[in-house]
């Protein structure tokens, strides 16, 4: 896959390249351009230039543009999968499910971006009757994003999609690991609109092309990533005061009551621990069951993981660790964790054979062990026994991350309730990961996850500025805005304040 098509802006050639492999295999996929700040500086400047003409178009034009570039992401889905499964190693199954979740989030932010972001009056109060106020969301003008390699798709576009239907253009860093998927992405929105070239570019390269994108004055950086990945890149903002936001993943939890649906979370916990090799940042990697029914949990939980298996073929459950350095950290975690006195009742440290891991399920995890405090990122998951649900709460809490989490219970407005006491930027009951796939839902969390959303109005929001207006409709009895007002005047106006709230 090349950064040039037909229907794709021109771009400069560099000298440097890189290869990208197939994480299952080793075998070269691609070669693609290092793009230094030289390349990053005229792809940002192209993109405010054609910025200009899309801010201005109509919102409903916008919105036209955009469902047409989701309408070619559809009629590519094969191609767009294809993609991403060979640079992830994911089952081709898992990356067509990414690109539908894509196209999901693409068509509601295209066709909510006018309703969230238009133009609204605001109430005056008392003392400035005389004033019309307003607000307005102006777009921000170019958005760099820094994507990550895990879902290539689907997560760099939830930065994408509602940057540009907020009005903006977007200069577009895949990762290092997944250059083709986004160069891919901004190839099909060339074809799509071809009359805002450049609206959105892709730059290739590892991290010094982050920070060249970080320091290019970008209007604000959209990162996800590792907290300490997120950390050097914030520091780079911070020296222009470009605006930053960060999603540095998770170390969700999930808490079983007594009376749940044993079988439904040990099959939701499954899926959201092993599903894409364990690499979910919302993913599962911690699970507190109510100790009554903890064995029984268990059982069910290692008789589902045990029935899959990783590998290439077209019959595997999940591929490869697409990041090879994560298989250490996996085995770190496992291996630390029995030495400290966990069960493995699936799999342990034998389980890591790169490029795989095979599924491991843990119990009787210490708290302080890494496999419960540092994010796994891999096909693990601990099963933890509790007395009560409160001691469930303070365990998820207790915790650097705060992104995800989830609760499983027989009673939906008892676990709401649950649900309401964790600190968790979403948390889905009777489900998990059910919050990333309704577009109309904020997603992000706080601590080292990360801070600001992304998705839904909220999402659209987080790419524009406010513009605070006030028009004077007529000249006020007493102007308490000016060196000539009287002094009873200015007095009468304090008691008559003092007055009306006291007694409000």
């Amino acid at each position: 896959m090349t950064d040039t098509a037909p229907d794709a802006a021109p771009r400069a050639a560099t000298s440097a390249t890189f290869t990208t492999r197939s994480p299952a295999t080793g075998e070269p996929l691609a070669e693609h351009p290092v793009d230094g700040p030289e390349e990053v500086a005229r792809a940002v400047i192209r993109a405010r230039e054609a910025q200009v003409a899309w801010a201005a178009l109509p919102a409903a034009r916008r919105r036209e543009h955009l469902l047409r570039w989701k309408r070619v992401l559809a009629a590519e889905l094969d191609t767009v999968a294809r993609t991403i499964a060979e640079e992830t190693g994911k089952p081709a199954g898992d990356a067509e499910l990414e690109v539908v979740l894509t196209l999901e989030h693409l068509g509601w932010a295209a066709r909510n971006a006018d309703r969230v972001l238009r133009g609204r009056r605001v109430r005056t109060g008392l003392f400035t009757v005389h004033q019309r106020a307003s607000l307005v969301h102006r777009p921000l003008g170019v958005v760099g994003v820094i994507g990550p390699w895990n879902y290539p798709c689907y997560t760099p576009m939830g930065s994408v999609g509602y940057a540009l239907a907020a009005g903006n253009a977007v200069v577009l860093k895949p990762s290092e690991l997944t250059p083709a998927t986004g160069t891919l992405l901004a190839e099909l929105f060339g074809r799509a609109v071809p009359a805002h070239a450049g609206l959105l570019a892709t730059v290739t390269g590892a991290a010094a092309t982050g920070e060249a994108l970080a320091r290019s004055e970008v209007d604000k950086l959209a990162f996800t990533g590792s907290p300490g990945t997120a950390r050097r890149v914030m520091a780079v903002c911070a020296e222009t005061l470009t605006p930053f936001l960060a999603e540095c993943g998770g170390k969700d939890a999930v808490i079983v009551t007594a009376d749940a649906d044993l079988d439904a979370a040990a099959d939701a916990i499954v899926w959201g621990a092993l599903s894409n090799a364990g690499q979910t940042c919302a993913g599962v990697e911690r699970v507190y069951a109510v100790r009554g029914i903890h064995a029984a949990l268990c059982e069910r939980v290692v008789e589902r993981a045990g029935a899959l298996r990783p590998g290439a073929d077209g019959d595997a459950d999940y591929g490869p660790m697409t990041l090879p350095g994560q298989l250490a950290t996996v085995e770190r975690h496992v291996t630390a964790a029995v030495s400290a006195g966990a069960r493995a009742l699936l799999g342990g440290p034998e389980s890591v054979r790169a490029p795989y891991v095979a599924p491991v399920v843990l119990t009787g995890v210490p708290e302080d062990a890494a496999a419960m405090t540092e994010e796994t990122f891999g096909p693990v998951v601990a099963v933890n026994a509790v007395a009560d649900v409160d001691e469930a709460v303070a365990r998820a809490n207790d915790s650097r991350y705060a992104l995800g989490a989830a609760v499983f219970c027989g009673n939906r407005r008892t676990g709401a309730a649950i649900a309401a006491r964790l600190r968790a930027g979403a948390v889905s009951v009777n489900s998990v990961l059910g919050f990333a796939a309704v577009p109309a839902l904020p997603f992000g969390g706080s601590r080292d996850s990360g801070f600001g959303r992304i998705h839904g109005a909220e999402g659209l929001r987080a790419f524009t500025a406010v513009q605070s207006t006030t028009v004077q409709r007529f000249t006020p009895p007493i102007a308490l805005t000016s060196f000539e007002v009287p002094a009873a005047a200015r007095q009468r106006a304090v008691r008559l304040a003092r007055t009306l709230h006291l007694r409000r």
